[in-house]
């Protein structure tokens, strides 16, 4: 390989100045190092699958690096971004590999986003929400550049293994949390939440397309894994949202479904027996104060009742006036939190008398971007998430008219994915998650398979 003795001078520098440095201890990492880079080097999309399975120990990364230091998953996404550049240069990577029907949405979103930085009403609070979204974007353009190298299954293996892997720590820690609400290794269990109703399809694929029994097993008890600890971050929303993927799920296996039930009836029974009554005593206490808490919503929403969704109700009012004031360019990117603080809902709603409980995100990423971008950029961002969906739907039904049940099951669980994010986005503010913009990625490479293996069987 050309670049190997290069690489190998320059980390050798590195070693020396480490050495002189006052952390020598981390020079005996340079042959790692150099290795690591070069198998990055022949295999890019490793990096990524890398990248995507430390999505879930992000908090753990954060704490280490003292929250703004370097940390692996910072170094292993520099390393990616400055190798896929280097082999798009020299065309080991054809650059028709970046194509993407999302592309003309995405762009015309970002001159919206542009557009409304420049008028912000806080630059300095849009530049660092500028700064977080490029991450997604650079994201975006990795997974449609190396998707097509990217082993799907693999892909979801990564995701249910990782988030798994923390379900198991939640689980542990779920009972010293002050509210008893598992998180994980992030600092909230909705976040928590968010990245188990993605990991939920994907489990569901794994499982039902497993080869052999012992297969299936695993991934059933990964599968549960996730759902125990679903009920144990209390989430509503994460709820809602994994019972709408299961029941679409359902669906899409209704034939399979019909046979489970007309051979299994009774086991099924039996089972639903055992669990509903054990449920209650499953789920913490706290879950079912907040699920009880819905069945008095036909009177309104009460503070005193539930100050989360009187909460979430003073953000929509916020939103509301904010997107009546700028409908066009919005506030600017970020400068929600800024304009909700200077309203009285702030200071009924701070659960501290300190300043950092005024300033409050808007918990719901379209009412962000409609009130922050304006009403085109917010209606462009929205476009992008259906247009992804739509490419899911496509592949599907194309994979289906080609008797290819496998990559149908592909295109119908990853669209699944893709929609669990996007119904998530009605409860939290996150339009630079990473996993938002890899499954756009992903759904875009998708259609571009199942265009070009239709274009292929036309005469």
């Amino acid at each position: 390989m050309p670049l190997v003795l290069p690489l190998a001078l320059l980390l050798g520098l590195a070693c020396l100045l480490l050495l002189a440095s006052p952390y020598p201890y981390l020079a005996p990492l340079a042959l790692p190092a150099l290795a690591g880079l070069a198998l990055l080097y022949r295999k890019p999309v490793w990096g990524l699958l890398v990248l995507v399975a430390l999505v879930p120990f992000e908090g753990l990364f954060a704490a280490a690096g003292g929250g703004g230091g370097v940390t692996a998953n910072k170094l292993l996404g520099l390393a990616l971004i400055a190798i896929a550049g280097l082999q798009l240069l020299l065309r080991q990577l054809p650059a028709q590999r970046l194509r993407s029907n999302l592309w003309p949405v995405l762009l015309a979103f970002l001159a919206c986003y542009l557009l409304s930085l420049a008028f912000s009403s806080d630059l300095g609070l849009s530049l660092q929400h500028l700064r977080q979204f490029a991450v997604g974007l650079v994201l975006f353009a990795l997974s449609v550049l190396l998707g097509h190298d990217l082993d799907l299954p693999a892909l979801a293996r990564a995701v249910v293994l990782s988030v798994a892997s923390t379900c198991v720590v939640a689980l542990a820690s779920a009972s010293h949390q002050p509210d008893g609400r598992a998180i994980g290794l992030l600092s909230d269990p909705n976040y928590f939440a968010l990245l188990i109703s993605v990991a939920f399809p994907l489990a569901l694929l794994l499982t039902l397309r497993a080869p052999r029994w012992p297969q299936r097993l695993f991934w059933l008890a990964q599968l549960v894994l996730l759902l125990a600890a679903l009920g144990r971050t209390g989430s509503r929303s994460g709820l809602l949202v994994v019972v709408l993927t299961a029941a679409i799920a359902a669906w899409h296996y209704r034939d399979g479904v019909k046979h489970l039930l007309t051979r299994h009836l009774g086991w099924l029974i039996l089972a639903l027996a055992i669990v509903l009554p054990l449920s209650p005593a499953l789920l913490p206490e706290s879950f079912i104060q907040r699920l009880e808490v819905l069945t008095s919503l036909k009177s309104g929403v009460k503070s005193h009742a539930d100050n989360s969704l009187a909460r979430r109700s003073a953000y929509l009012v916020v939103g509301g006036e904010i997107i009546a004031e700028h409908p066009l360019l919005g506030s600017g990117p970020g400068t929600f939190p800024l304009h909700f603080a200077r309203t009285g809902y702030a200071i009924a709603f701070a659960n501290q008398p300190i300043p950092t409980q005024l300033f409050r995100e808007a918990h719901n990423t379209y009412l962000s971007m409609f009130s922050e971008i304006g009403l085109p950029g917010g209606l462009l961002f929205a476009g992008l998430l259906l247009l992804g969906l739509r490419n899911c739907q496509v592949a599907r039904r194309h994979w289906l008219s080609r008797g290819d049940p496998e990559r149908a099951a592909l295109a119908t669980h990853f669209g699944l994915s893709c929609l669990a994010l996007a119904c998530f986005l009605f409860f939290l503010s996150v339009p630079s998650h990473k996993y938002l913009w890899v499954m756009l990625g992903i759904t875009s490479v998708l259609r571009l398979q199942a265009d070009d293996d239709a274009a292929g069987a036309r005469p």
